[in-house]
């Protein structure tokens, strides 16, 4: 989840890049020659809590004209033609016109750039620095084949919500029958790698539990990849019916063990398992990856603070914030219908914020975010999501369980979560689950230094190693008696 309420609040993504206007020849008068801009220059600018590393390659066409091209590589590997390179002395403009995007630089010597990214009405630093080589994400766990088990494409059918789902089945090699996991992503449409940062958590975890004998089926989010249906508006009820059917489906696959099938839910997916299990007696097995014990109330307030805090704002600005967050809430969880919400929510924006002195400009600007972000489609997910209370699943859950958290994890923190979910369960007297937090780790599960969102794709690790032999040993002996 972000800091500020969104859509995407368990997991983050920003800035959608599509395909810009072909490159045409460089005007203005030339006091840096083109060829010291040709290459790989690497920089990265700060959206909300976030980094993003943005890569422009240069080069010269046969007819002697500038042309770029932009990679974001912790948003995915595509390479987007640029638009327009114009030259005018030691400025260089690069076009973005289908984003509605521009970079204006001013070149410092032969190695840097000092320039502004403008997408959408933001404006951004972001300064720029040559690479001796092509830049490439370094990602060392990411699975590369030939694979020593089997996998395929598959689809299976929703009933309940009438689309088809689409994902990947990893199975060992044998004859079986084998437990069976079922991987349930965080909050944002994903695809069925759970894809962020430039790492595939999914696609990590799925190669070893299925090199340790644990078939694996991943799938595309509704709406997403080549699932079918629309994510926007769905809840979390909403996509437990898909995990619901993802179930239904390895239940019935031949190589599966009838006994050992369950769910390794992830932050909201951590959510959706148990309103799944809470219904169903079927499932054998939860893991839950950092998925919220507390209301989403409690959770947001407690993450804005925290991811707040470690970004070395005030104390005075933290409580600020939190109050004013507050009030938000409070008017979500109390109004059913975002046009109802809509003028309550900017009314109660703009008297607190003016409360504080903030410029009418920035409070305008909060507010179109504050529409994007909650208002529409998404606006029944996080007012079902502030709502619920994780522990009313989690107490009629019977099978066994295990809460893992990263001690640094700043979106869904630790020990109120872990606790939550463990008073639940003791609550509904299932005491068969276990607690691991794990120390140095953040929200996706990798050995960390601040925490922070922003650090996540700048870390090489895609998923720590120790955690996922605590999950493959725990599935192991909970379904094998290994």
């Amino acid at each position: 989840m972000r800091s500020q309420s969104t859509r995407k609040s368990l997991f983050i993504t920003t800035l959608v890049f599509v395909l810009l206007l072909p490159a045409f020849p460089v005007t203005g008068q030339e006091t840096v020659s083109k060829q010291q801009l040709t290459g790989t220059w690497l920089g990265r600018i700060q959206s909300g809590v976030l980094y993003l590393r943005l890569v422009f390659n240069i080069s010269l066409t046969a007819s002697d004209t500038l042309k770029a091209s932009l990679e974001s590589p912790d948003q995915g590997t595509v390479i987007i033609p640029l638009g327009a390179v114009k030259l005018n002395g030691d400025t260089i403009i690069i076009e973005a016109g289908l984003i509605g995007g521009k970079y204006t630089g001013v070149i410092k010597g032969e190695k840097s750039i000092e320039g502004t990214w403008e997408q959408l009405n933001q404006s951004f630093t972001l300064n720029l620095e040559k690479q001796e080589t092509e830049f490439r994400l370094n990602r060392p766990q990411e699975p590369e084949p030939p694979f020593p088990y089997r996998s395929e494409e598959v689809s299976f059918w929703n009933e309940k919500a009438g689309i088809t789902l689409a994902g990947t089945l990893t199975m060992p090699e044998g004859d079986g029958p084998f437990p069976a996991a079922i991987l349930i992503s965080g909050s944002g449409p994903q695809n069925r790698d759970e894809e962020i940062m430039g790492h595939k958590p999914f696609a990590v975890i799925a190669d070893h539990l299925t090199r340790n004998g644990i078939a694996v089926l991943r799938f595309d989010d509704r709406g997403t990849g080549k699932s079918q249906g629309k994510y926007a508006t769905a809840t979390s009820a909403d996509l437990a019916t898909d995990a619901e059917a993802a179930l239904i489906y390895i239940l019935r696959h031949p190589s599966v063990d009838k006994t050992g099938a369950g769910f390794i839910g992830h932050s909201e997916g951590g959510l959706i398992a148990p309103i799944v299990a809470s219904a169903r007696k079927d499932v054998a097995w939860i893991v839950s990856l950092a998925g919220p014990g507390v209301t989403g109330e409690q959770l947001l307030l407690r993450q804005g603070a925290d991811i707040s805090r470690a970004m070395g704002n005030s104390e005075k600005d933290i409580q600020t914030a939190s109050k004013i967050n507050r009030k938000i809430y409070s008017i979500i969880m109390k109004t059913p219908e975002s046009m109802a919400a809509e003028p309550k929510l900017i009314k109660t924006m703009n008297k607190e914020l003016r409360k504080i002195d903030v410029a009418q400009e920035i409070i305008n600007e909060r507010i179109n975010s504050l529409k994007i972000s909650l208002l529409g489609d998404s606006y029944n997910w996080f007012r079902f999501f502030m709502l619920t209370e994780p522990g009313d699943y989690w107490s009629v859950v019977k099978c066994p369980v295990l809460i893992l958290n990263g001690q640094m994890d700043l979106q869904v923190e630790a020990v109120s979560n872990t606790g939550g979910i463990a008073a639940a369960l003791m609550k509904g007297g299932n005491s068969s689950y276990e607690v691991k937090v794990f120390p140095g780790l953040n929200h996706l599960f990798q050995n960390c230094t601040t925490g922070l969102p922003g650090e996540y794709g700048t870390i090489e690790e895609t998923f720590s190693p120790e955690a996922l032999a605590v999950i493959s040993n725990w599935i192991r002996k909970t379904s094998m008696g290994m």
